[in-house]
């Protein structure tokens, strides 16, 4: 029988609501967003860099983050994250570019479904997956907050999509 992790908890209020951030010295474990503000007495260390980097990155001041990570999923779940890392700051790619960097075209509901998964929000940047029609699909902190990552990542910038030859 496996005995459950502790994690610490922090909140941090950003322009886009709540977020949970919970963690510990393994790394961040999940960044999700919350509808209710909590309280909070004090920030456990091990979260500490996390919330100056996520002010860092709302403030547009930070365009990649730089903290350990300790997420769970599958071996799947996980390679597809990984990939998510990859798509840079100000850019997007559709859901069947990111099926193709798994290595399989065909595994477009997959990558979807494991993006859909990531726990992770904002730094792992599963934001930045789209439609292949180039609209906003799915995002569990909801559509308005997608939009608003995307823009807030692209103002001062012109938005790109990877291109296929760079697949």
């Amino acid at each position: 029988m496996k005995t459950e992790e502790l994690l610490e908890t922090a909140w941090y209020r950003s322009p886009i609501g709540w977020l949970e951030i919970k963690g510990s010295d393994k790394g961040i474990r999940s960044v999700v967003y919350l509808e209710d503000q909590p309280e909070q007495e004090t920030i456990p260390f091990c979260l500490a860099d996390c919330l100056d980097q996520l002010k860092q990155y709302f403030n547009g001041e930070r365009t990649a983050f730089s903290l350990k990570l300790d997420p769970a999923g599958t071996a799947f779940q996980l390679r597809v994250w990984e990939l998510l890392l990859t798509i840079p700051y100000g850019c997007s790619i559709t859901y069947l570019q990111l099926a193709l960097l798994s290595g399989d075209a065909k595994a477009v509901r997959a990558v979807g479904h494991a993006n859909g998964q990531n726990r992770l929000n904002i730094i792992i940047p599963c934001h930045r997956v789209i439609g292949a029609n180039g609209k906003l699909t799915g995002y569990g902190g909801g559509l308005w907050r997608k939009a608003w990552l995307l823009k807030h990542e692209t103002l001062g910038r012109l938005p790109g999509l990877f291109s296929e030859n760079s697949l």
